[in-house]
């Protein structure tokens, strides 16, 4: 059975939050602190996973997942991913055509279940994406 059109709208990242964003430094420690090129929506207790091409350096924490420890700035968060061991984070790489991002995550299988106060249980997964849409 085909769907209308008008019910079943494109997908449109801005109407989802939290979204992922552009590294653009990143000061490595026991936890690390990431600076996004535009102010985040990120929350503490937020689940994320870092993406940094091999240019940018840092590379040895690509694909690592950690929390939102803390929020100094609204365009910094700390991670609780030890990052000491790795190379220093290179912020104008001679190449690089894929940025270095940070993304919210989240999996149904982490989530925990509360209720809404009408017997509807709620599932809040840290790293889930809200419908904003005004759609």
């Amino acid at each position: 059975m085909a769907i209308a059109p008008e019910r079943n709208p494109p997908i449109n990242p801005q109407y989802y939050q939290p979204r992922s964003y552009v590294i653009s430094d990143l000061t490595r420690g026991v936890n690390t602190t990431v600076t996004t090129d535009v102010n985040h929506d990120y929350v503490i207790g937020q689940l994320v996973r870092l993406l940094i091409p091999n240019v940018y350096g840092t590379y040895q924490i690509s694909g690592q997942t950690g929390y939102v420890i803390q929020i100094p700035a609204a365009d910094e968060v700390v991670v609780n991913i030890n990052s000491l061991n790795s190379d220093p984070f290179v912020t104008m790489p001679f190449y690089g055509p894929t940025p270095p991002q940070i993304l919210a995550i989240g999996d149904v299988n982490s989530g925990y279940i509360s209720s809404t106060g009408q017997n509807i249980p709620f599932v809040g997964i840290p790293g889930s994406f809200i419908n904003i849409s005004p759609i």
